[in-house]
């Protein structure tokens, strides 16, 4: 059976905000796991049921490795959320990548270490399959609706290294990751993809570029006066994406993703009932009910 898309927007740096909403109530969300960022923003967008949140908070007050990825994962679910689009600011790593392009993410290479990666563990393990970490479809949606809004070169595919942070890189770990044939830096969409994909819901991602990081020359550092100005720019082309991508989204019947990734966790837990944590059981509700309910 059909039902209609309800988008989850997550707001990277720079985008805290929508233009053109309309319906719009702001609601808190607790969850097992906590706070989230903040309020949910719920409303609607040329047609499009939405539910906002901005990832590090109003203010930006929340650091990468401070945010509660799962909160935000879980509220967006408990939302009726079915699809989650993230977007986010990044640093290049390769020359045709240059500030003002958007990246639609396809791989990630995930170098956290500081943050909660599953909503799993001791008690109910499970196993999610991550070889392909992004909805095809909503990436190319979002593709579609970024060069309808004029960005000036939208990319179709791409890895992102996820770096802990809140610092940037040095020179030698920048060389390093170029070495490794990567295309974009940034710290947030890890574990935040990962936890999407055990929540069963389909995620995308646009990763919208600032700056050269850090090594296209000896005297080339990231300058944070030159990214806001790039990423005033960027969020611009941001809303006038998200209100395509809205059109897109409300004109049609939203159907299971073909990649099957709303029963991700069919086969994944492997925990036996008999062996499972009732604590933990009761905390995935909104995240797995689906196939932990009896």
């Amino acid at each position: 059976m059909s039902e209609r898309f309800v988008l989850g927007v997550i707001g990277g740096s720079g985008l805290y905000a929508l233009d053109g909403l309309e319906d719009v109530r702001k609601t808190r969300v607790e969850t097992p796991w906590g706070a989230p960022s903040g309020p949910l923003l719920r409303a609607r967008l040329e047609g499009l049921d939405l539910v906002f949140l901005p990832r590090h908070g109003e203010g930006h007050a929340v650091s990468p490795s401070a945010i509660n990825y799962r909160a935000n994962i879980d509220a967006l679910k408990r939302a009726g959320v079915t699809d989650i689009l993230s977007l986010s600011a990044c640093g290049s790593l390769q020359e045709h990548l240059a500030p003002g392009h958007f990246v639609v993410v396809d791989q990630y290479v995930d170098r956290t270490f500081a943050r909660e990666k599953s909503f799993f563990g001791a008690g109910c393990v499970a196993h999610v399959a991550m070889a392909d970490p992004v909805c095809a479809r909503l990436s190319g949606l979002a593709a579609d609706a970024a060069e309808a809004a004029g960005v000036a070169q939208v990319h179709r595919g791409g890895t992102y290294l996820a770096m802990e942070g809140p610092q940037f890189s040095t020179r030698a770990e920048s060389a390093l990751y170029r070495s490794w044939g990567l295309d974009v830096i940034g710290m947030t969409n890890m574990p935040e993809a990962k936890l999407a994909r055990e929540a069963e819901l389909p995620y995308a991602s646009v990763c919208m570029v600032t700056d050269y990081d850090c090594w296209r020359a000896p005297d080339a550092d990231v300058a944070i006066a030159e990214i806001l100005e790039v990423m005033a720019a960027n969020t611009h082309h941001a809303h006038a994406m998200l209100k395509s991508l809205a059109r897109a989204l409300s004109g049609q019947a939203r159907t299971p993703s073909p990649q099957g990734i709303e029963r991700a966790l069919d086969h994944a837990i492997i925990t036996p009932p008999s062996h499972r944590d009732p604590v933990l059981i009761a905390k995935l509700d909104a995240v797995a009910g689906r196939v932990l309910r009896p």
